[in-house]
C-alpha cells in the first residue's frame, strides 16, 4: 500500500524450523485469515472483524485436539488469554500459521500491537498502535504477510 511499517519480531529471530516456545517468528509467506478486536476499547476496524469477549482464549497445548485455535473458558489445557489487561491484543490479525494443527510448531502467530520499539515478541509480528490500526482498517482476508530472514 506504499507505506513501510516498522515492526518487532520474535525474541528467537526468524526461523524455518519454528517450535512451540522458541520465541521465533516463522519464515515464509503467511495469509491473514481473521481479525479480532476489543470492542470495549475501540470500534471494529473492519466489518469482518470479530469481537474478543471475556473468556476468549487461544490453545497453546500441543497434542490437544484444539491446539492452536480459538477456544473458550473454561478450557482444561494450556492457553493464552485473548482479552488481556494490557493493549497488546486490542487488535489481532490471525495468520494461517494457526491453521491445520501443526503440533509443536508454535501457536498464536499473530500481528498485534508492540510493547515498545525494539521489544521482541514471543513469535508474532508487532506494530506501533497507530500503524496497526492503519493496517487493520485496510487489510483484507487472504492478504500476504511475507517473513524473510
Amino acid at each position: 500500500m506504499g507505506r513501510h511499517l516498522p515492526c518487532s519480531i520474535g525474541r528467537g529471530g526468524i526461523r524455518a524450523d519454528k517450535r512451540e516456545g522458541d520465541g521465533a517468528t516463522p519464515v515464509g509467506e503467511h495469509r491473514i485469515t481473521g481479525m479480532l478486536y476489543r470492542p470495549d476499547r475501540l470500534p471494529a476496524p473492519q466489518p469482518w472483524a470479530e469481537p474478543i469477549r471475556p473468556g476468549d482464549l487461544w490453545s497453546d497445548a500441543s497434542g490437544d485436539p484444539d491446539y492452536n485455535s480459538h477456544v473458550r473458558a473454561p478450557y482444561p489445557a494450556s492457553f493464552e488469554t485473548l482479552r488481556r489487561a494490557d493493549p497488546l491484543y486490542d487488535i489481532v490479525l490471525v495468520t494461517d500459521w494457526n491453521e491445520g494443527g501443526r503440533p509443536n510448531e508454535g501457536s498464536a502467530i499473530f500481528l498485534h500491537q508492540r510493547r515498545r520499539p525494539g521489544y521482541p515478541t514471543e513469535g508474532c509480528v508487532a506494530f506501533a498502535r497507530a500503524d496497526l490500526i492503519w493496517l487493520a482498517q485496510r487489510v483484507t482476508p487472504g492478504a500476504r504477510l511475507i517473513v524473510r530472514r
